[in-house]
């Protein structure tokens, strides 16, 4: 069974999931490119950093109030995008979920109007309620792995980052 096929037994909700799955996989490849340019300019040293990415606007005469700022500054855009990935793994199992239920309704509808049970009448609804739930599952589990990742790897690069900007602010 092609992927096409597998998307409309799947109903409705389908539309929703697939696109989940793919502002999941965007925005996890934009974070993890991000980290890494993040990570490569933490490799340069101090004078470094400034010549290839201009003037840091930090000084020796900065206090410790303003490098926690800027710090602040930076980590909320390293941050920026993993809020929505952790909504997607929320979302996504449950978009299955209502994609279920709304099958095995539909199975049972066909059930109460019929007088005799014919198998391939009910297989519409339990073929939306099997697809849903393992789309929803298949996009949410590595979206969830992705957040906590990138979650994690942002926290070890913002305390690394903090470290580069008081050692910036001494050369200053």
């Amino acid at each position: 069974m092609r992927l096409f096929e597998l998307i409309q037994k799947g109903g409705p909700l389908m539309y929703p999931i697939l696109i989940c799955s793919v502002l999941s996989v965007a925005l996890a490849v934009k974070k993890a490119l991000e980290f890494r340019r993040a990570e490569r300019m933490l490799t340069l040293k101090p004078d470094e950093v400034i010549s290839e990415y201009g003037e840091c606007n930090l000084s020796a005469a900065m206090g410790s109030e303003e490098v926690e700022l800027v710090f602040e500054n930076l980590m909320e855009r390293m941050e920026r995008g993993l809020s929505w990935l952790a909504l997607i793994a929320l979302v996504t199992p449950l978009l299955g979920l209502t994609g279920t239920v709304m099958g095995m309704i539909r199975a049972f509808i066909v059930i109460s109007e019929s007088s005799t049970v014919d198998p391939s009448l009910l297989a519409g609804g339990i073929w939306e309620a099997l697809i849903t739930t393992a789309a929803g599952l298949i996009v949410a589990i590595p979206t969830h792995v992705f957040h906590h990742y990138l979650d994690q790897k942002a926290e070890r690069l913002g305390l690394r980052l903090k470290e580069v900007l008081i050692r910036l602010t001494k050369i200053g």
